[in-house]
């Protein structure tokens, strides 16, 4: 929850999940990994568009999603972070405990 002050999970979640280039991702499963709505992905990933950090093609009626260049650096900013404030918050919860 303390990770929260700094990135919001289910935005992070998306960020983090195009970087698995091993699958193509739409908005619906992006919205599943991310665990939140079609909606709020959606609305994520077209401002992330007009960022300039996913870029998106139309496949029939669907969009496929991906990371741009700038985007995949963003998602490894996003890792270093949790990197740095999930152990904080472990030690927190330790001591949250302890009180």
């Amino acid at each position: 929850m303390h990770d929260q002050i700094i990135l919001m999970d289910k935005h992070a979640g998306i960020i983090l999940a195009l970087r698995d280039t091993s699958q193509e991702w739409y908005v619906s499963s992006l919205a599943k990994a991310a665990n939140t709505t079609y909606v709020h992905a959606s609305i994520f990933v077209s401002r992330c568009e007009k960022l300039g950090i996913v870029k998106s093609e139309k496949h029939g009626k669907s969009k496929v999603v991906k990371l741009t260049e700038s985007g995949a650096k963003v998602a490894e900013m996003v890792l270093a972070i949790y990197g740095i404030v999930r152990p904080m918050q472990q030690t927190v919860s330790k001591e949250e405990k302890k009180n």
